[in-house]
């Protein structure tokens, strides 16, 4: 998959294949590679890859680094990678950045499929004592394993799976690794939410800690015009990594007409 970036773009990996193009956003602490072993199992697909603004390959990338930088962003991408055709695949974070993307409602877009997706509106565990708490969960080797372990997953991952979080949970510029915490997650998008037009599934780990099903099926899903919804067993919040197999099935699966 070749690697290509321009200046003052985020760097993303585009494989070519059959449409539409998969577009993989990844969670706050995440990186490309978070969707490895999804695109591992979607074989022949055209596949799109972003290491957002502030993370991984793209850590060196000024400010800002907000929902709505990011959404600009993954825009410009598109139009450099030259995709016309496309689906919005997007976790947590990602998914929140989807849903900004979408309410701009660009041609080519077909659908949305939200996995563990920051909802629309703020769960009300979003308090500012939250956001505090949570803006210093990577601020160490330590404190990203606890969250990794404790937090982000509810099942037992690979060695090599576990080192790849940790490091991309430190690989984060430091403005970027607080903006989610502290000012993203507590945004409320609903009015942006509502104006997405194109097909939506919502998907939710069944033991997600993060964003538990019950807060995807009453602070996303009415705010999307038509949206499916599903729950996929035993998995926590770090869904590409835990079940890769199931939601590569339920991408595959979900097929918006043009």
């Amino acid at each position: 998959m070749p690697t290509l970036q321009q200046p003052l773009l985020p760097t993303y990996d585009h494989r070519p294949g059959t449409g539409p193009t998969l577009v993989f956003l990844h969670y706050w602490g995440g990186s490309a590679r978070t969707w490895g072993l999804v695109v591992d199992r979607l074989a022949g697909r055209d596949i799109l890859t972003v290491d957002f603004r502030g993370w991984s390959r793209s850590n060196g990338l000024p400010g800002p680094y907000t929902l709505g930088q990011l959404a600009d962003d993954t825009l410009a991408v598109l139009a450099d990678a030259g995709v016309t055709d496309y689906v919005l695949v997007g976790h947590s974070m990602g998914g929140k950045v989807a849903q900004l993307v979408a309410a701009t409602r660009p041609a080519g877009l077909r659908g949305l499929v939200l996995v563990g997706s920051g909802p629309a509106k703020p769960a009300a565990q979003i308090t500012p004592e939250y956001q505090e708490a949570l803006s210093h969960a990577y601020d160490s080797d330590e404190s990203v394993a606890g969250a990794r372990d404790h937090i982000l997953t509810a099942t037992e991952l690979p060695a090599s799976i576990k080192a790849q979080i940790a490091t991309d949970s430190r690989a984060g510029a430091d403005a970027a690794r607080t903006e989610w915490p502290l000012r993203g997650i507590a945004q409320d998008i609903t009015a942006h939410t509502r104006m997405v037009s194109v097909p939506a599934l919502v998907i939710a780990g069944q033991n997600d800690q993060v964003e538990p099903v019950e807060v995807l099926r009453e602070n996303l899903v009415p705010y999307l015009s038509r949206a499916d919804f599903m729950v996929i067993p035993h998995t926590g919040h770090l869904v590409p990594l835990e079940a890769p197999a199931d939601l590569a099935d339920a991408i595959t699966a979900f097929e918006p007409a043009a």
